[in-house]
Protein backbone atom coordinates (compact mmCIF):
# COMPACT_ATOMS: atom_id res chain seq x y z
CA UNK A 1 0.00 0.00 0.00
CA UNK A 2 1.43 3.19 -0.79
CA UNK A 3 0.44 7.00 -1.69
CA UNK A 4 0.49 10.23 -1.02
CA UNK A 5 -2.10 9.46 1.76
CA UNK A 6 0.36 9.30 4.64
CA UNK A 7 -1.57 11.78 6.93
CA UNK A 8 1.62 12.78 8.15
CA UNK A 9 2.33 16.24 8.22
CA UNK A 10 5.58 16.05 6.49
CA UNK A 11 6.83 20.15 6.84
CA UNK A 12 6.79 19.43 10.68
CA UNK A 13 9.01 15.66 10.09
CA UNK A 14 10.98 17.72 7.99
CA UNK A 15 12.43 19.82 10.52
CA UNK A 16 12.42 17.39 12.95
CA UNK A 17 14.72 14.81 11.35
CA UNK A 18 16.89 17.96 10.04
CA UNK A 19 17.30 18.98 13.63
CA UNK A 20 18.55 15.28 14.37
CA UNK A 21 20.99 15.31 11.11
CA UNK A 22 18.92 12.62 9.55
CA UNK A 23 17.97 15.09 6.40
CA UNK A 24 18.84 17.85 4.09
CA UNK A 25 17.21 20.93 3.46
CA UNK A 26 14.91 19.36 0.36
CA UNK A 27 11.35 17.86 0.54
CA UNK A 28 10.17 14.68 1.89
CA UNK A 29 8.34 11.53 0.08
CA UNK A 30 6.36 9.05 2.70
CA UNK A 31 4.87 5.74 2.07
CA UNK A 32 2.68 3.79 3.95
CA UNK A 33 4.04 0.46 5.21
CA UNK A 34 1.87 -0.80 7.47
CA UNK A 35 -1.55 0.49 9.01
CA UNK A 36 -4.43 -1.43 10.16
CA UNK A 37 -4.18 -3.02 14.32
CA UNK A 38 -0.83 -2.21 14.54
CA UNK A 39 1.31 0.70 14.93
CA UNK A 40 1.13 2.99 11.72
CA UNK A 41 4.58 2.76 9.81
CA UNK A 42 5.95 4.79 6.94
CA UNK A 43 8.95 4.74 4.98
CA UNK A 44 10.63 8.55 4.82
CA UNK A 45 12.49 9.25 1.75
CA UNK A 46 14.62 12.79 2.08
CA UNK A 47 15.38 14.43 -1.27
CA UNK A 48 19.31 13.28 -0.88
CA UNK A 49 17.92 10.10 -1.27
CA UNK A 50 18.21 8.09 2.18
CA UNK A 51 15.15 6.09 3.21
CA UNK A 52 13.97 5.01 6.49
CA UNK A 53 11.26 3.81 8.43
CA UNK A 54 8.88 6.02 10.91
CA UNK A 55 6.44 4.00 13.09
CA UNK A 56 4.24 5.77 15.64
CA UNK A 57 1.36 5.26 17.83
CA UNK A 58 -2.35 5.63 16.25
CA UNK A 59 -4.64 8.79 17.37
CA UNK A 60 -7.44 7.84 19.08
CA UNK A 61 -8.01 6.43 22.99
CA UNK A 62 -5.61 3.16 23.28
CA UNK A 63 -5.70 0.85 25.85
CA UNK A 64 -3.00 1.60 28.03
CA UNK A 65 -0.70 -1.06 27.52
CA UNK A 66 -1.38 -1.36 23.85
CA UNK A 67 0.65 0.43 20.87
CA UNK A 68 4.10 0.59 22.98
CA UNK A 69 6.36 1.91 20.50
CA UNK A 70 8.52 3.37 23.73
CA UNK A 71 9.13 -0.28 24.27
CA UNK A 72 9.79 -0.99 20.70
CA UNK A 73 12.16 1.60 20.82
CA UNK A 74 13.79 0.80 23.99
CA UNK A 75 14.15 -3.01 23.32
CA UNK A 76 15.76 -2.84 19.95
CA UNK A 77 18.09 0.10 21.00
CA UNK A 78 19.60 -2.24 23.59
CA UNK A 79 19.89 -5.20 21.18
CA UNK A 80 21.65 -2.99 18.91
CA UNK A 81 24.87 -4.83 19.87
CA UNK A 82 24.20 -8.01 20.67
CA UNK A 83 23.68 -11.39 18.61
CA UNK A 84 20.09 -10.39 17.57
CA UNK A 85 19.83 -8.60 14.31
CA UNK A 86 17.60 -5.41 14.68
CA UNK A 87 17.24 -2.09 12.59
CA UNK A 88 19.36 1.00 13.86
CA UNK A 89 17.37 3.44 16.06
CA UNK A 90 17.76 6.52 15.14
CA UNK A 91 15.39 8.87 16.82
CA UNK A 92 12.54 8.93 19.15
CA UNK A 93 9.67 11.86 19.72
CA UNK A 94 6.91 11.52 22.53
CA UNK A 95 5.98 15.36 21.88
CA UNK A 96 2.73 14.22 20.68
CA UNK A 97 2.22 17.99 19.09
CA UNK A 98 4.68 17.01 16.04
CA UNK A 99 2.97 14.24 14.11
CA UNK A 100 0.15 13.67 16.22
CA UNK A 101 1.00 10.71 18.44
CA UNK A 102 4.60 9.88 19.71
CA UNK A 103 6.99 8.39 17.32
CA UNK A 104 10.19 7.03 16.44
CA UNK A 105 12.78 6.74 13.17
CA UNK A 106 14.80 3.70 12.63
CA UNK A 107 16.93 2.57 9.42
CA UNK A 108 15.72 0.91 6.42
CA UNK A 109 16.02 -2.43 5.88
CA UNK A 110 16.68 -3.29 2.35
CA UNK A 111 15.12 -7.12 2.20
CA UNK A 112 13.26 -9.74 1.96
CA UNK A 113 10.26 -10.09 4.14
CA UNK A 114 8.59 -13.70 3.88
CA UNK A 115 4.75 -13.89 4.48
CA UNK A 116 4.20 -17.52 3.84
CA UNK A 117 5.74 -20.16 5.87
CA UNK A 118 5.70 -22.71 3.65
CA UNK A 119 8.34 -20.26 1.22
CA UNK A 120 6.34 -20.67 -2.05
CA UNK A 121 9.24 -20.41 -5.34
CA UNK A 122 12.07 -21.19 -2.67
CA UNK A 123 14.48 -24.66 -2.84
CA UNK A 124 14.48 -26.90 -0.48
CA UNK A 125 18.02 -26.55 0.47
CA UNK A 126 17.22 -22.40 1.35
CA UNK A 127 13.91 -23.43 3.09
CA UNK A 128 15.84 -25.79 5.61
CA UNK A 129 18.66 -22.67 5.75
CA UNK A 130 15.86 -20.22 6.42
CA UNK A 131 14.47 -22.39 9.23
CA UNK A 132 17.81 -22.52 10.05
CA UNK A 133 18.75 -19.18 10.86
CA UNK A 134 14.76 -18.37 12.39
CA UNK A 135 16.20 -21.14 14.97
CA UNK A 136 19.53 -19.55 15.13
CA UNK A 137 18.06 -15.62 15.82
CA UNK A 138 15.32 -16.92 18.58
CA UNK A 139 17.91 -18.77 20.52
CA UNK A 140 20.50 -15.74 20.27
CA UNK A 141 17.69 -14.10 21.70
CA UNK A 142 16.63 -16.04 24.72
CA UNK A 143 20.40 -15.82 25.29
CA UNK A 144 21.08 -11.95 25.77
CA UNK A 145 21.75 -10.71 29.41
CA UNK A 146 18.72 -9.12 29.85
CA UNK A 147 20.35 -7.06 33.16
CA UNK A 148 23.33 -6.06 31.09
CA UNK A 149 21.65 -4.37 28.14
CA UNK A 150 19.56 -2.75 30.40
CA UNK A 151 16.06 -4.12 30.22
CA UNK A 152 16.39 -5.55 33.86
CA UNK A 153 13.14 -3.92 34.92
CA UNK A 154 11.86 -4.46 31.37
CA UNK A 155 9.08 -6.79 32.74
CA UNK A 156 8.09 -9.33 35.79
CA UNK A 157 10.62 -12.27 36.08
CA UNK A 158 8.54 -15.03 36.95
CA UNK A 159 5.41 -16.31 36.54
CA UNK A 160 4.86 -15.46 32.74
CA UNK A 161 3.01 -17.96 31.57
CA UNK A 162 0.70 -17.40 34.56
CA UNK A 163 0.16 -13.95 34.61
CA UNK A 164 -0.72 -14.01 31.04
CA UNK A 165 -3.01 -16.83 31.35
CA UNK A 166 -4.92 -14.91 33.91
CA UNK A 167 -5.03 -11.83 31.75
CA UNK A 168 -6.25 -13.28 28.51
CA UNK A 169 -8.84 -15.11 30.42
CA UNK A 170 -10.10 -12.09 31.77
CA UNK A 171 -10.85 -10.07 28.49
CA UNK A 172 -12.32 -13.18 27.53
CA UNK A 173 -14.58 -13.31 30.10
CA UNK A 174 -15.29 -9.82 30.21
CA UNK A 175 -16.57 -10.01 26.23
CA UNK A 176 -20.07 -10.08 25.08
CA UNK A 177 -19.34 -12.20 22.35
CA UNK A 178 -19.44 -16.17 24.00
CA UNK A 179 -16.30 -18.28 24.34
CA UNK A 180 -16.44 -21.71 22.92
CA UNK A 181 -16.37 -24.93 25.22
CA UNK A 182 -12.40 -25.18 24.38
CA UNK A 183 -12.22 -22.11 25.41
CA UNK A 184 -13.70 -22.31 28.37
CA UNK A 185 -12.08 -25.73 29.52
CA UNK A 186 -8.90 -23.90 28.62
CA UNK A 187 -9.09 -21.06 31.14
CA UNK A 188 -9.83 -23.87 33.85
CA UNK A 189 -7.08 -26.51 32.80
CA UNK A 190 -3.89 -24.04 32.16
CA UNK A 191 -3.90 -22.31 35.20
CA UNK A 192 -4.32 -25.88 37.78
CA UNK A 193 -0.82 -26.70 35.68
CA UNK A 194 1.61 -24.60 35.03
CA UNK A 195 4.77 -26.33 34.65
CA UNK A 196 7.31 -25.40 38.01
CA UNK A 197 10.42 -25.23 35.39
CA UNK A 198 9.88 -20.91 35.86
CA UNK A 199 12.78 -19.30 33.71
CA UNK A 200 12.96 -15.74 32.44
CA UNK A 201 14.76 -14.09 29.94
CA UNK A 202 13.69 -11.40 27.00
CA UNK A 203 11.12 -12.99 24.48
CA UNK A 204 9.84 -11.33 21.92
CA UNK A 205 6.16 -12.31 21.86
CA UNK A 206 5.15 -12.03 18.37
CA UNK A 207 8.47 -14.09 16.72
CA UNK A 208 7.40 -15.64 13.27
CA UNK A 209 8.42 -15.57 9.68
CA UNK A 210 6.90 -12.56 8.84
CA UNK A 211 8.35 -10.37 11.34
CA UNK A 212 11.89 -11.01 10.10
CA UNK A 213 13.68 -8.96 7.82
CA UNK A 214 16.11 -11.34 5.60
CA UNK A 215 19.52 -10.57 3.32
CA UNK A 216 17.98 -9.88 -0.29
CA UNK A 217 19.99 -13.14 -1.82
CA UNK A 218 21.01 -15.01 1.52
CA UNK A 219 18.96 -16.81 4.37
CA UNK A 220 20.19 -14.60 6.99
CA UNK A 221 18.51 -12.57 9.28
CA UNK A 222 19.51 -8.85 9.28
CA UNK A 223 16.60 -7.75 11.57
CA UNK A 224 13.65 -8.96 13.86
CA UNK A 225 10.32 -6.57 13.74
CA UNK A 226 7.39 -6.13 15.61
CA UNK A 227 8.54 -5.61 19.44
CA UNK A 228 5.48 -4.88 20.64
CA UNK A 229 4.81 -7.95 22.71
CA UNK A 230 8.44 -8.32 24.16
CA UNK A 231 8.81 -8.22 27.51
CA UNK A 232 10.91 -10.27 30.47
CA UNK A 233 9.12 -14.14 30.19
CA UNK A 234 9.22 -17.56 29.68
CA UNK A 235 11.82 -18.63 26.54
CA UNK A 236 10.02 -22.37 25.89
CA UNK A 237 6.57 -20.31 25.77
CA UNK A 238 8.28 -17.53 23.34
CA UNK A 239 9.48 -20.57 21.39
CA UNK A 240 6.07 -22.65 21.37
CA UNK A 241 4.13 -19.61 20.00
CA UNK A 242 6.26 -19.89 16.74
CA UNK A 243 6.17 -23.58 16.81
CA UNK A 244 1.79 -23.41 16.85
CA UNK A 245 2.80 -23.72 13.04
CA UNK A 246 3.45 -27.13 12.88
CA UNK A 247 -0.07 -27.81 14.23
CA UNK A 248 -2.52 -25.07 12.37
CA UNK A 249 -3.08 -25.87 8.77
CA UNK A 250 -2.80 -23.47 6.06
CA UNK A 251 -6.67 -23.17 5.59
CA UNK A 252 -6.76 -22.11 8.96
CA UNK A 253 -4.33 -19.64 10.27
CA UNK A 254 -0.59 -19.22 8.92
CA UNK A 255 0.12 -22.45 9.70
CA UNK A 256 2.20 -25.69 8.10
CA UNK A 257 0.55 -28.37 9.24
CA UNK A 258 -0.64 -31.35 7.10
CA UNK A 259 2.15 -29.83 4.35
CA UNK A 260 4.52 -32.34 3.02
CA UNK A 261 7.63 -31.18 4.86
CA UNK A 262 10.04 -33.51 3.61
CA UNK A 263 9.61 -32.61 0.13
CA UNK A 264 9.43 -28.59 1.19
CA UNK A 265 12.48 -28.80 2.57
CA UNK A 266 11.05 -27.87 6.41
CA UNK A 267 12.34 -29.71 9.43
CA UNK A 268 9.51 -31.29 11.29
CA UNK A 269 8.91 -29.93 14.61
CA UNK A 270 10.80 -31.68 16.94
CA UNK A 271 13.82 -31.49 14.60
CA UNK A 272 13.45 -27.90 15.17
CA UNK A 273 13.05 -28.14 18.75
CA UNK A 274 16.08 -30.16 18.83
CA UNK A 275 18.33 -27.87 17.02
CA UNK A 276 17.21 -25.01 19.62
CA UNK A 277 17.93 -27.58 22.51
CA UNK A 278 21.24 -28.41 21.39
CA UNK A 279 22.37 -24.19 21.18
CA UNK A 280 20.34 -23.55 24.64
CA UNK A 281 20.86 -26.65 26.21
CA UNK A 282 17.47 -26.30 27.38
CA UNK A 283 15.27 -29.18 27.25
CA UNK A 284 11.51 -28.08 25.52
CA UNK A 285 10.25 -31.55 25.45
CA UNK A 286 8.94 -32.36 28.93
CA UNK A 287 6.30 -29.59 28.93
CA UNK A 288 5.87 -28.81 25.32
CA UNK A 289 1.99 -29.37 24.67
CA UNK A 290 1.32 -27.54 28.11
CA UNK A 291 3.50 -24.88 26.14
CA UNK A 292 1.60 -25.20 22.80
CA UNK A 293 -1.89 -25.47 24.29
CA UNK A 294 -0.73 -22.00 26.09
CA UNK A 295 -0.37 -20.21 23.26
CA UNK A 296 -3.17 -21.77 21.09
CA UNK A 297 -5.40 -20.27 23.78
CA UNK A 298 -3.63 -16.89 23.68
CA UNK A 299 -3.74 -16.80 20.00
CA UNK A 300 -7.41 -17.56 19.98
CA UNK A 301 -8.17 -14.95 22.98
CA UNK A 302 -6.30 -12.27 20.52
CA UNK A 303 -8.95 -13.37 17.81
CA UNK A 304 -12.08 -13.17 20.23
CA UNK A 305 -11.02 -10.05 21.14
CA UNK A 306 -11.16 -9.43 17.23
CA UNK A 307 -14.47 -10.64 17.06
CA UNK A 308 -15.95 -8.54 19.92
CA UNK A 309 -14.28 -5.35 17.99
CA UNK A 310 -16.41 -6.45 14.60
CA UNK A 311 -19.36 -6.80 16.80
CA UNK A 312 -19.03 -3.81 18.41
CA UNK A 313 -18.46 -2.23 15.08
CA UNK A 314 -15.25 -0.40 15.61
CA UNK A 315 -12.73 -3.14 14.09
CA UNK A 316 -10.11 -1.72 12.31
CA UNK A 317 -9.67 -4.62 9.52
CA UNK A 318 -12.28 -5.43 7.12
CA UNK A 319 -12.04 -8.89 7.50
CA UNK A 320 -12.47 -9.18 10.98
CA UNK A 321 -15.67 -11.38 11.78
CA UNK A 322 -13.63 -13.56 9.41
CA UNK A 323 -10.77 -13.67 11.29
CA UNK A 324 -12.48 -13.47 14.63
CA UNK A 325 -14.24 -16.84 13.72
CA UNK A 326 -11.14 -18.42 13.81
CA UNK A 327 -10.22 -18.24 17.84
CA UNK A 328 -12.59 -21.60 18.10
CA UNK A 329 -10.77 -23.80 16.16
CA UNK A 330 -7.72 -22.69 17.58
CA UNK A 331 -8.88 -23.51 21.43
CA UNK A 332 -10.21 -26.75 19.90
CA UNK A 333 -6.16 -27.30 18.91
CA UNK A 334 -5.18 -26.19 22.22
CA UNK A 335 -7.49 -28.35 23.89
CA UNK A 336 -6.24 -31.47 22.20
CA UNK A 337 -2.85 -30.13 23.06
CA UNK A 338 -3.92 -30.16 26.47
CA UNK A 339 -4.96 -33.64 26.40
CA UNK A 340 -1.42 -34.62 25.05
CA UNK A 341 0.20 -33.13 27.84
CA UNK A 342 -2.00 -34.89 30.46
CA UNK A 343 -2.02 -38.03 28.46
CA UNK A 344 1.68 -38.11 28.31
CA UNK A 345 2.02 -37.73 32.23
CA UNK A 346 0.22 -40.52 33.23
Amino acid sequence: MSGASTSLPLDALGDYLRAQGLAGTGPLAATVLAGGQSNPTFRITTAEGRNYVLRKKPPGALIASAHAIDREYRVMRALQDTAVPVPRMLAYCDDAALLGTPFYVMEFLQGRVLMDQSLPGVEPAERTAIYREMNRVIAALHAVDYAAVGLADYGKPGNYVGRQVARWSRQCREATVPVTPAMERLMDWLPQHLPQDDETTLVHGDYRLDNLVFHPSEPRVIGVLDWELSTLGHPLADLAYQCMAWRIPPTLWRGIGGLDLAALGIPQESEYMGWYEQVTGRQAAEHWDFYLAYNLFRMAAILHGIAQRAQDGNAAAADAVETGAKAGPLAELGWEAAQRYMAGRQ
